[in-house]
């Protein structure tokens, strides 16, 4: 269960710029989280999930997203990180999609096609409120040091659902885990970075529907 506090007190309906930042609170019998994400930060980030790796994920996705992000995990990791690692990308998720409100001005499309080192991983978004997951990044081994690197998946689909994000991730190339799976979260950064950015140009919602 998730309680969510808007920061402050600005209305749902705001057109971006200021105060897109919320909280978000979800305990389980497996998990206990607190996230606090302004998407208008400056890539500041306070990360602890039990978790070495995923620290070190989160931490690249705040600070190329330029996303202020604290977050903690308490979790049942004696047992598995999946709990954990399903269960922050669900609290991010959530709140993503609070802090971003109306999504009123936003541009909602971004993409990136981000090196690093050998691997290459194109990362493609809608800031839709139509979640869905393309995952197309194959590993030659799924363990970076006593992670699993196949959770990745495992967040991105819980973060895409909860946040309302049409989420496409590629792998070009790459033969490192590491590299891949670090290539992955920098690229999602880096183009919802842009989708969430404000359109000087667009008065409204980006779409003829009326709403996302």
């Amino acid at each position: 269960m998730a309680s969510r506090t808007k920061q402050d007190g600005s209305p749902q309906g705001g057109r971006g710029g200021a105060g897109r930042s919320a909280t978000i609170a979800r305990k389980t019998k497996e998990t206990d989280i607190r996230v606090r994400l302004d998407l208008d930060g400056s890539g500041q980030y306070r990360v602890s999930t039990g978790i070495p790796f995923f620290d070190h994920m989160l931490e690249s996705f705040a600070r190329h997203g330029l996303f202020d992000l604290e977050l903690e995990a308490k979790g049942d990791v004696e047992v598995d990180l999946h709990h954990t690692v399903e269960d922050v990308g669900i609290a991010l998720g959530q709140a993503f999609r609070e802090a971003l409100g109306s999504a009123s001005g936003i541009r909602r499309f971004g993409s990136c096609l981000l090196p690093m080192a050998e691997a290459k991983v194109e990362v493609a978004v809608d800031v839709s409120n139509r979640p869905y997951l393309v995952y197309q990044l194959a590993l030659e081994n799924d363990r970076i040091g006593t992670f699993d690197a196949s959770l990745t998946e495992d967040f991105l689909y819980a973060f895409s659902q909860a946040a309302g994000l049409d989420l496409h991730v590629e792998k070009r190339y790459g033969r490192s885990p590491h590299h891949v799976v670090e290539a992955a979260f920098k690229g999602t950064a880096r183009a919802l970075r842009d989708a969430v950015a404000i359109d000087p140009r667009e008065t409204g919602l980006p779409t003829v529907k009326g709403a996302l």
